[in-house]
């Protein structure tokens, strides 16, 4: 290890939550990004579109930003890159298919013009300021995924990115446990991997195990139309319904933005390998006999705005669920998303339609590694330091268990969170203080004006209402010439509450009354007086407390 040479690892997503992942590795006068992605909100969340991580710390020291560097193309791990790039404009490096994807993204934000994509393939290095950066092959539920090397003067610091080992994937070649085998003789000094099954025993199942459930499906119903619902960015999968609906000669339309972007991008890449005249437009659908066809579709999350939300609520100008139609929900729901999804198959089912989900057969395996490839990585590896990444505390601490499981010692174990700076030296590691972070709200076209006081507010509004008190004072004599004036909206249906909003307004006259003969002219005061009156006596009453909202005019 070098002489009094220090290394800075600081995680501002991606732990103790699912998305958003950005971690930042600062070296001497250099930082390099790892990731940039988004999280989607919860239902606590009101209006908000999205959730980015807080980069102030980046911004602070933008100057020593060198690049930010990606490990696949998924929303969580690129989707905040436009509204990084417009703080920090630094170049980029990505494989084929990420940067394809990311080329959308900035096309929408007006950026496209004047950022720098790289483009990188698996086992390539590039020095990057002082620091040699490797990339190398791995499997994930998106093509072209791969895991960071980072080759400094403290050793190598490998970052797994998300993964599974596929030993038979759809296209390409799987994960290079070679290489990974080779740095882990080399000497690691810290491996970070990702967590996300780290609770589930075993091995993730191949990708190619849907094909199969799908041919099935195709054979098993050969007088329906089939309908499937999947990621968008899940271009092995969708290559698995080409392939099937060409075997059983069905045309192939596409239905939702995203899932026509991403199929449009990995076409003209050469991802998406479509046999000869397979794929139609979605318009001329039509044309053809029900059991000649098949919609690829976005919404297995159940997304009030997807397409397949759409068709199950007869909301979709274009498709419309049909008795008999067969609908496979093609994906696991996203902790969070279950009452969504089970919305729309519930719905489905009342169409006639008949629905085909995972607990009912084999349409869907997951991207990520289970436990038994956990525990390889870490073998083949050997890392001196580890730090589970990407996951739930839960998560975090499932992945440290099987570390310590194949001899990793508890105290060369680090679970961190995000802000929390991990300092490796030639003294070692420990966690050595924090830089802010936490999350920045986008909503429409606000990016972090919306913050924790605003969303509190419209929880606020959202559960018990709001009472707007107009009145109009006259300085000079200190007395209401008009009003108070009484508007209810969220709280009670004010033509059924009459004597309630009667008794409302003269508790405000008396207020505003009380403050008047006690000499009290300030704004401020005034309104605080009638808030206050007005709570206690709802509470009171109804056991409600609504927004007090008291404006005061003067003539």
């Amino acid at each position: 290890m070098a002489k009094n040479k220090k290394i800075k690892i600081i995680p501002l997503g991606g732990l103790n939550e699912i998305g958003k992942n950005l971690t930042a590795f600062e070296f001497d006068k250099d930082i390099i990004v790892l990731d940039c992605g988004i999280a989607f909100p919860d239902e606590e969340m009101l209006g908000v579109d999205l959730v980015i991580p807080d980069i102030s710390y980046l911004i602070k020291n933008k100057d020593k930003v060198k690049a930010v560097v990606l490990t696949h193309g998924h929303e969580d791990h690129i989707g905040s890159l436009p509204y990084f790039l417009k703080e920090i404009n630094v170049p980029v490096y990505g494989t084929r298919l990420t940067l394809g994807l990311v080329e959308l993204k900035l096309k929408e934000h007006n950026l496209l013009s004047e950022t720098t994509l790289n483009k990188v393939y698996p086992g390539d290095k590039v020095k990057i300021g002082q620091t040699v950066v490797e990339f190398i092959r791995t499997n994930h539920s998106i093509a072209d995924s791969v895991a960071i090397a980072f080759h400094t003067p403290l050793g190598i610091i490998l970052h797994t990115g998300d993964f599974k080992i596929d030993t038979t994937p759809v296209t390409g070649d799987m994960i290079d446990l070679a290489r990974f085998g080779e740095l882990g003789n080399k000497g690691i000094t810290l491996l970070m991997s990702e967590s996300t099954n780290a609770e589930r025993p075993g091995f993730t199942m191949s990708e190619s195990t849907v094909g199969h459930s799908f041919n099935d499906i195709f054979k098993q119903n050969p007088t329906k139309r089939i309908i499937i619902a999947t990621f968008a960015s899940n271009i092995h999968r969708v290559q698995q319904i080409l392939d099937a609906a060409d075997k059983y000669g069905r045309k192939v339309a596409v239905s939702g933005r995203s899932m026509e972007n991403v199929v449009k991008v990995a076409t003209e890449l050469g991802y998406l390998n479509i046999p000869n005249k397979v794929l139609v437009d979605l318009d001329s659908l039509s044309k053809y006999n029900k059991e000649h066809t098949v919609i690829i579709t976005t919404g297995s999350q159940g997304e009030p705005m997807s397409a397949l939300h759409r068709m199950a609520f007869s909301d979709h100008k274009k498709v419309e669920i049909k008795e008999e139609d067969v609908v496979v929900i093609s994906a696991n729901p996203i902790p969070g998303n279950e009452k969504l999804v089970f919305r729309v198959i519930n719905e489905l089912f009342r169409k006639g339609a008949k629905v085909i989900y995972e607990s009912l057969a084999e349409v869907h395996v997951s991207g990520h590694a289970c436990q038994e490839e956990l525990k390889l990585i870490l073998g083949i590896t050997k890392p001196k330091y580890f730090m589970p990444v990407h996951g739930e505390y839960r998560h975090l601490m499932h992945h440290s268990q099987l570390a310590q499981d194949v001899g990793i010692p508890k105290e060369n174990i680090f679970i961190s969170q995000i802000g929390k700076v991990l300092e490796l030296s030639d003294s070692g590691a420990k966690f050595n203080g924090s830089v802010p972070s936490g999350r920045v709200f986008v909503d429409g076209l606000g990016v972090g004006d919306v913050g924790n006081i605003v969303i509190r507010d419209r929880k606020h509004l959202s559960q018990d209402g709001l009472i707007v008190i107009v009145l109009t004072l006259d300085p000079a004599k200190n007395e209401v010439v008009a009003g108070p004036d009484i508007i209810s909206r969220g709280f009670v249906y004010v033509r059924e509450s009459e004597d309630l909003m009667e008794q409302v307004k003269e508790i405000s006259k008396q207020a505003i009354s009380d403050c008047l003969i006690g000499g009290t002219v300030d704004w401020s005061t005034l309104k605080n007086e009638i808030k206050n009156s007005v709570t206690n006596y709802l509470l009171h009453e109804t056991n409600r407390r609504p927004m007090i909202l008291p404006v005061i005019m003067e003539i």
